[in-house]
């Protein structure tokens, strides 16, 4: 049975961004202010809390980090699928809207499902 904290290690993701926000130069009132994350989440996670999943993925973006990097468990993949990755990279392009990065991950995605199959076939 996993953990509660499903083999998340908030101690090694809080240490990380105090480096963070000493490499910034910055105070825990200034984080707090730039992400939106209370005072008092940052103080429970200086006490070993870990926090809620939007203040961690406020957090993970405002230092760079990212919150698989803190997590060891049996089910964790090495490396996300290649259209995971290719979804997430379309879906943040700044030069795409929402509806243009569905289109391209569509086509992608009909491409790569082609092109494996046929990969499978030669395979056998």
């Amino acid at each position: 049975m996993q953990p509660e904290g499903k083999g998340f290690d908030g101690n090694a993701f809080y240490r990380a961004l105090q480096t963070a926000v000493s490499a910034r130069s910055k105070t825990w009132k200034q984080v707090s202010s730039e992400t939106g994350v209370s005072a008092s989440t940052l103080t429970r996670m200086a006490q070993g809390r870990r926090p809620d999943a939007a203040s961690l993925a406020a957090l993970s973006a405002w230092a760079g980090l990212n919150p698989c990097d803190f997590v060891d468990a049996p089910y964790k993949e090495a490396r996300p699928p290649a259209m995971a990755q290719i979804s997430t990279l379309l879906r943040t392009d700044p030069n795409l809207d929402a509806q243009a990065a569905e289109a391209v991950e569509a086509i992608l995605r009909a491409a790569y499902e082609r092109l494996r199959k046929v990969e499978e076939k030669t395979e056998e």
